[in-house]
């Protein structure tokens, strides 16, 4: 018996000696887990950047928009076209059809010009 327990604690006190010269494998996670934090940081700041600049550029758009737009410039002979088929009877949506312009722009020249 004396035996058993002098070979179990040989074989542990071998265990402890070997256990000083292993490496330590939690150290090697640790710095695995803080080199993926760090690059996922870095990620997450740069993702920050670009939604930033994202919205500051749909802001721009978006202002931009708001401004009144100047009336386009109609050349005379569609204008001309216009206002003779108003005179013949035509409506607004019917000349629209007919032409390029959009229903606005037939009222508004047949609003100022007649």
């Amino acid at each position: 018996m004396d035996w058993i327990m002098l070979s179990i604690g040989g074989a542990g006190l071998i265990l402890f000696i070997i256990s000083f010269f292993l490496k330590d494998r939690s150290s090697d996670t640790a710095d695995e887990l803080q080199e993926l934090s760090m690059s996922l940081y870095q990620e997450l700041s740069q993702l920050k950047k670009r939604t930033k600049l994202l919205e500051e550029e749909l802001m721009i758009d978006s202002s931009s928009s708001n401004k009144p737009v100047k009336p386009k410039q109609i050349n005379e002979i569609l204008v001309n076209q216009v206002l003779s088929l108003h005179k013949q009877g035509m409506s607004p949506e019917q000349i629209s059809n007919l032409s390029s312009l959009h229903i606005s722009d037939v009222l508004h020249l047949i609003k100022s010009r007649s």
